[in-house]
């Protein structure tokens, strides 16, 4: 049977070698690297914002450690994820991102800033934030779905994230956004079939089970679980993971720039539509089928395989083998493509945002540095993830929390505030970043004094640090960009 799933795995990554070098002719400048010129259409659109949204954190991570912690309560996030997430982005923000950005000739998120707000200096901060906390969320992408390989295919998890790491920075060095957008055109369909599938299998393995069905229902719901003490109390927990996860993607770089590349804005319509679906089925299964961890697990084996592991351990343990090549297909697609995004978004936020892009560095030099910082950052990441962490849902969430933190209340003021200015950026990037990390390790030395454990950013307070530093800067912006503007007033007439 292992040979079969390394056989069905040697195809998939096949294929994608295939895509890239298609895909490399196209990319000539960085432009066509970055965007692919702008081209992409609705359903190719709506599959990369998906298939970058969902990843390995989401089927490995989150849907076995909230499954196990939360039972239904999961199904929240689901609300969250697809209403917050995926249709209110696309409704709102898809058709003006893409107007503005190809009308500014713009192709990353602080070079819009830039032009919104008037300041380089804001430009190259922002495009430093993105480079070092991406880091992390990239790192926790591998960790998850090596995970994954060593569980089902036993392959030893060094091996597993040196092979993903590699084939990953092949395919986005030699094809850039379009062997991206098409890769995850392929990725999205196994994802989502697989999703449906997991859910199928987890059903149908627990009407085997005494009392049916009915029973594993009842179980999911009641089973008592244990927190660590000093844990956030359940709602609070759960609310925190609703708003991180749902309102994380509305400031993110790799997720906007998905609006930036669609064909037209009408497209976008289209794209909501299906994006929508995409993120209905796929967080569905994952949230739903890891509530079953309470099903087909005691407490003392989570305790030993760890919270993390739950998903890896049902598909090999409970779900037909001849079926969890398909489930293994799915987290590898859902990896793969939040991983190429990432790095293409940091690549050029140091290329174009902080060294000048094709300005200052020419057409041949900067596609090839590009190239060579997307090389990079895979290796930084992959370094990271090799580290023995324990902490891979919380690597998400401080990176997704400073990240959109920074970013969220710059980006929707900016793009229908006419009061919006360089003082209410400024001061929410300051406030978000601050909160995130200030948060994070104030209280992780809290739990941690209080448990007396050692010190580590492994603390269940985490998710709610990033939920306030994506709240917080909302507040922040219109209070100060109004400050800001009485200021200049005063100073003007003192003058």
């Amino acid at each position: 049977m292992n040979a079969a799933k390394i056989a069905v795995l040697a195809v998939y990554i096949a294929s994608l070698v295939i895509l890239a070098l298609y895909s490399s002719r196209r990319a000539r400048d960085i432009t066509s690297f970055i965007l692919a010129d702008r081209s992409i259409g609705p359903w190719l659109s709506a599959f990369a914002y998906g298939t970058t949204y969902f990843s390995a954190v989401l089927f490995v991570g989150y849907a076995g450690r909230i499954g196990w912690g939360y039972g239904l309560g999961g199904l929240w996030i689901v609300a969250g994820n697809v209403l917050i997430g995926t249709l209110l982005p696309w409704l709102i923000l898809a058709a003006r991102t893409r107007e503005l950005t190809a009308h500014l000739g713009v192709m990353t998120m602080p070079e819009l800033f830039r032009h919104l707000y008037g300041s380089d200096l804001f430009m190259k901060t922002s495009a430093l934030i993105i480079f070092l906390f991406l880091i992390p969320y990239s790192s926790s992408v591998y960790m998850g779905l090596s995970y994954l390989f060593e569980e089902v295919l036993g392959i030893d998890y060094s091996l597993a994230l040196s092979t993903m790491a590699l084939l990953t920075g092949f395919y986005i060095v030699f094809g850039g956004y379009l062997a991206i957008a098409l890769v995850n055109f392929i990725q999205g369909l196994i994802m989502v079939l697989g999703s449906a599938l997991l859910v199928i299998l987890v059903l149908l393995k627990a009407s085997m089970l005494e009392g049916g069905v009915s029973k594993a229902l009842e179980m999911v719901r009641n089973t008592p679980v244990t927190q660590s003490p000093f844990s956030p109390p359940t709602w609070l927990g759960l609310l925190s993971l609703v708003v991180l996860t749902s309102l994380g993607p509305v400031g993110l770089p790799q997720m906007v720039q998905k609006f930036y590349s669609i064909k037209s804005a009408e497209s976008s319509r289209r794209a909501m539509v299906v994006s929508t679906g995409f993120a209905l089925i796929c967080t569905f299964g994952a949230y739903f089928s890891g509530a079953f961890t309470r099903v087909f697990f005691s407490p003392e084996e989570v305790t030993l395989l760890g919270a993390d592991n739950l998903m890896p351990a049902l598909v090999n343990r409970h779900l037909p083998q001849a079926l969890s090549v398909l489930i293994m297909l799915m987290v590898l697609s859902a990896s793969m493509s939040t991983l190429s995004s990432l790095v293409l978004i940091s690549g050029s936020s140091v290329v174009v945002d902080l060294m000048g892009g094709e300005k200052s560095l020419g057409v041949k030099r900067s596609a090839w540095l590009l190239r060579g910082l997307c090389g990079l950052f895979v290796i930084i990441s992959l370094f990271i993830a090799l580290r023995p962490w324990s902490f891979i849902v919380n690597m998400m969430s401080i990176s997704w929390g400073t990240i959109t933190g920074a970013f969220i209340a710059p980006y929707l003021y900016g793009l229908f505030w006419k009061r919006a200015n360089a003082t209410g950026a400024w001061a929410s990037l300051f406030a978000g970043t601050a909160c995130s990390l200030g948060l994070s390790i104030g209280l992780s030395w809290w739990w941690c004094l209080r448990t007396g454990k050692p010190f580590s950013l492994s603390t269940p307070w985490i998710p709610f640090a990033g939920s306030v530093a994506m709240l917080v800067p909302m507040i922040v912006f219109p209070l100060a960009s109004l400050a800001g503007e009485r200021f200049a007033k005063a100073h003007k007439h003192a003058e």
